[in-house]
Order: C-alpha cells, then sequence, then structure tokens
C-alpha cells in the first residue's frame, strides 16, 4: 500500500512536468542548459531564504509559539520576494545570453526566443521548487506510519501531490507573464505576479483544511493559464487546431523564434 501512494502521488506531482519536459525541452540542448539554469537560479534564492530565516530563528525567542508563526509568515513573505526577484534578475541574464547568442549565431533571427526562454526557465523554477517541497513527504510515504490513524486526515500525502502539481504549472505560467511584462515594461503585470504567488504561498496556512487552500490555488492555476496562453499568443483558433491537429503549416508558422 505505501508503494502504491509513493508511486502514485510521485506521478501525480511530476507527471504532466516529465511530459513537458520530454516532449517540448529534452530534445533541444539550449532548452535544456536555460532549463538547468532556471533550476539553480531558484536553488538561489532558497539558500539566501535559508540563511534569513536560520538568522531570525537564532535570533528570537524558540518558545514563544506566536513568534514562531509569526517568523514562518515572515519566512514565506520573504521567500516569494526572493524568488520574484531572482527570475527578474534571471531575465535580465537571459536577455543579455540570447543578444551574445545572435552576435555568434550566423542565423537572422536568435537561436531560441524570448517567449521560449520564459517557458523554460519557468519549467526549471517549477520542477527544483516541487522536487523541494514534496521530496520528503514522498519518502516519508513509504512508510512505516500510517496518516490519518489518530484522526486527522488521511488526504495529507495525495493534496501535497496535488499542491506540488499546481505549483510546478504555476512557475511556468508566472515565468511566461513575467517575461513578456518586462519586455513590454507591464509592471502592473509583475506585481499582479507576485500578489498570485504571495496569495497561494499564504493559503496554504490554513491546513489542514485542505479544501480551503486547493480551491483557490487551483482558482488561480487556472485563471494564471488562460493569461500565459494568451500572452504566448495563443487563441481558440489555435487551441481549436492544436487538439485537431488541422492546419499543420499555420502552426508551424506561429511556433517560429521571435
Amino acid at each position: 500500500m505505501t508503494s502504491a501512494v509513493f508511486f502514485g502521488c510521485t506521478f501525480i506531482a511530476f507527471g504532466p512536468a516529465l511530459s513537458l519536459f520530454l516532449f517540448t525541452v529534452a530534445r533541444e540542448p539550449l532548452r535544456v542548459i536555460f532549463l538547468i539554469a532556471g533550476a539553480f537560479f531558484w536553488l538561489v534564492s532558497l539558500l539566501l531564504s535559508s540563511l534569513v530565516w536560520i538568522v531570525a530563528v537564532q535570533l528570537s525567542d524558540k518558545n514563544d509559539a506566536v513568534v514562531q508563526k509569526g517568523l514562518l509568515m515572515f519566512g514565506v513573505i520573504f521567500s516569494v520576494l526572493l524568488q520574484e526577484l531572482i527570475r527578474f534578475g534571471y531575465y535580465k541574464l537571459l536577455k543579455k545570453a540570447n543578444e551574445g547568442l545572435l552576435a555568434i549565431s550566423q542565423e537572422e533571427v536568435v537561436p531560441i526566443s524570448i517567449r521560449q526562454l520564459a517557458y523554460v526557465s519557468g519549467l526549471g523554477f517549477g520542477i527544483m521548487s516541487g522536487a523541494f517541497s514534496v521530496v520528503n513527504i514522498l519518502a516519508d510515504s513509504l512508510g512505516p506510519g500510517t496518516v490519518g490513524i489518530h484522526g486527522e486526515s488521511s488526504h495529507y500525502f495525495l493534496v501535497s501531490a496535488f499542491m506540488t502539481l499546481a505549483i510546478i504549472l504555476l512557475h511556468v505560467f508566472w515565468g511566461v507573464v513575467s517575461f513578456d511584462a518586462c519586455e513590454k515594461k507591464r509592471w502592473w503585470a509583475l506585481a499582479a505576479v507576485l500578489l498570485s504567488h504571495l496569495v497561494v504561498s499564504s493559503v496554504t496556512f490554513v491546513n489542514p483544511q485542505y479544501e480551503g487552500s486547493l480551491i483557490p490555488v487551483y482558482v488561480i492555476t487556472l485563471l494564471m493559464g488562460a493569461w500565459a496562453f494568451l500572452t504566448a499568443g495563443g487563441s481558440v483558433r489555435n487551441l481549436k487546431l492544436c487538439v485537431t491537429c488541422g492546419d499543420k503549416d499555420f502552426l508551424l508558422a506561429n511556433h517560429r523564434p521571435r
């Protein structure tokens, strides 16, 4: 039973991300490189957040539950702010790197577009974030304990897997919207990404009332997914053509690097 929970939750959390990687990233060396770089930059944000957290905890009263809860909220807010700041810095770095690639390329167009960079970097952020969020939980799911034996909810592992899935997808959507906002200097869009990130991270404080966290998170995921789809140039017509595999020449023309 424990192995079934482990593999089931693993596939829920990382199945879509693995599919995206295999079908859209793995065959392109440049995309793989930028995805790994995105994952590294998320790790940098985690390291800096951890250092601030350790210092804050050491300087506080560890026996005061109110103070510790306040520090936890502060840590979440600080981590989100730092992640979005790192994402912005990564955009600036990728912009310079893309200009360098164009300078040494023999082609007239850049080898990888900003939209593609936004997608692969967001996927790198999401995969690394998801891995650190759920890896210890998945390890615990192998036993020997049993969740809910003392009357608590028995859906902890399943909810954690679905939450991780949402976070991974959200990082992809946030990356697409953020990079486009930086390109077009739409600072209100960057603020909206930051606000939605803060909301998603903050609603987890209502756990173990899982319906109070999962439902808002998936509503935000759907909204951000639609926003990212439109930002990337998507339309209802494109979606129909993709689903029905129609007008392949039109689809190929719309997926050339820009």
